[in-house]
């Protein structure tokens, strides 16, 4: 632990702005003095005591719940204080004021500050905390922020599977039945004259095929969890007057673009989120793309662009009512050679054919024929997007998961690929596959926080809220 992680801290733990309840936390150090200065008496472990806050002189700051949790049962593992008052930032920043002036108020028994170095704590301590205390691990401890971030009630869901330790649980799985390989691997290694007849017996080839069955599972389940954590960023590009307004209103049930007859309404981008089977979509509607007939019209094509670029997948609509002008098409060419240019060839592209209430059918079956004024076809489109971004409608299985879990999990994948040819071939190398192991081990010990580097923890945490 750093220095610092012994300093006794103190935040406003809810919410800034008005509200009915607001929370102010105390947690390290011995807090009875705090407890004594602010609640006039000791509080019993875990009981709620409605009782005046006081200030320095004996007024009262406000009247409220009290609750001590000692230490180690807590939420950080440290004596912890939690103040229930009413939710008025002045308040709040009276009792935080408060715990920090009983703090450093000089104890007559020993002529020193009843608990020195008391300071506001930093964004996420509280949690940060939890886990160098062994209250919780990694995964738990960013599944806490994702339950706080969630957007959608699946994500919300997925993060509490998380946060109640099922991801956890399903990486410490595979790492008992890595350690076993590798116990066997080093064994081999460590008694030369046990061959490799020794692991032909113990069945590693079998064990590491069950164990990359298994990864690929929890991989699967990781993934979504990624994709519900971090939404999808679908951008609608298209030539002016395609519908791409219309089109963002129809699939967020609301008047949020202008719509005009007029080319070129749209000069900056517009974003919305929405979801879809509990997945949060960013739908970006952008300026339509053709040559620019004045200044702002030609920021907005470059935002466009820039936004496309970054998407997820791409809506790439087309106006069914055009499709007889060579003009049009030849257009639309030049934009489908622009998007295959610029776009990852992971990227994918979806042909909307808009308009399809007043006008003929689409030249060819590849893409959704809509119409975003009456709603035909956005079902279809719907799942399409969803299927081509690789979601799965199973949302009961998943729990929360985020990039680095999905990289490391992936790294862990090449790891042992790398092991299972070292096995099949004929003349082995243990000490590589020993190494292959190891370091698919070190991978997902990463995922838990069993082995994380410090500036991992930083980045993590510094994101929570103060309080948190």
């Amino acid at each position: 632990m750093l220095a610092r992680h012994h300093d006794p801290i103190v935040a406003i733990a809810t919410a800034p702005g008005r509200g009915a309840v607001g929370i102010v936390r105390v947690s390290g150090g011995d807090i009875a003095p705090v407890i004594q200065a602010i609640c006039g008496k000791p509080l019993s472990p875990r009981m709620a005591t409605y009782l005046p806050f006081s200030d320095a002189t004996g007024g009262v700051i406000d009247q409220g719940l009290a609750i001590h949790f000692p230490a180690p049962h807590s939420y950080t593992g440290e004596d912890v204080l939690e103040l229930q008052a009413h939710g008025g930032p002045v308040v709040l920043q009276l009792l935080l004021a408060r715990c920090l002036e009983a703090a450093a108020a000089i104890n007559p028994q020993t002529g020193k500050p009843s608990l020195a170095n008391m300071r506001v704590a930093l964004p996420g301590e509280f949690t940060e905390r939890a886990f160098l205390n062994d209250k919780i691990d990694l995964a738990q401890a960013e599944a806490i922020a994702d339950l706080i971030d969630a957007s959608t009630e699946t994500a919300a869901r997925s993060a509490a599977r998380s946060m109640s330790g099922e991801f956890s649980q399903a990486v410490n799985t595979l790492l008992e039945q890595l350690i076993h390989l590798r116990m066997l691997v080093e064994a081999t290694l460590d008694f030369p004259e046990e061959d490799i007849d020794f692991l032909q017996k113990a069945d590693a080839q079998g064990q590491l095929s069950r164990l990359q069955q298994t990864l690929q599972g929890v991989m699967q389940s990781a993934g979504q969890g990624a994709i519900l954590r971090e939404g999808i960023k679908v951008v609608i590009a298209g030539q002016p007057n395609a519908g791409k307004s219309s089109l963002l209103n129809a699939l967020a049930g609301a008047e949020l673009a202008i719509v005009t007859p007029i080319a070129g309404t749209t000069r900056d981008k517009v974003t919305q989120l929405i979801q879809i089977d509990g997945v949060p979509l960013h739908v970006v509607d952008t300026a339509g793309l053709r040559e620019a007939l004045d200044e702002v019209e030609k920021i907005g094509v470059e935002r466009a662009w820039t936004e496309i670029e970054s998407a997820d997948a791409v809506l790439f609509l087309h106006d069914l009512t055009q499709q007889g002008a060579a003009d049009y098409i030849q257009a639309d060419a030049h934009i489908h050679e622009a998007l295959l240019k610029k776009l990852p060839a992971t990227t994918p592209v979806i042909d909307v054919w808009n308009k399809s209430d007043v006008a003929a059918a689409p030249p060819d079956d590849r893409g959704v024929a809509v119409s975003a004024r009456t709603g035909s076809g956005l079902e279809e489109l719907r799942l399409r997007l969803l299927q081509l971004v690789g979601w799965q409608s199973a949302p009961e299985g998943v729990f929360m998961a985020r990039e680095r879990h999905v990289h490391a999990l992936q790294k862990v994948d090449e790891q042992l690929s790398r092991a299972s040819a070292q096995l099949l071939s004929r003349v082995p190398a243990l000490d590589l596959l020993a190494e292959d192991l190891r370091q698919a081990q070190r991978h997902l010990s990463e995922i838990t926080g069993q082995f994380t580097p410090d500036d991992l923890l930083g980045e993590i945490f510094s994101k929570f809220c103060i309080g948190k």
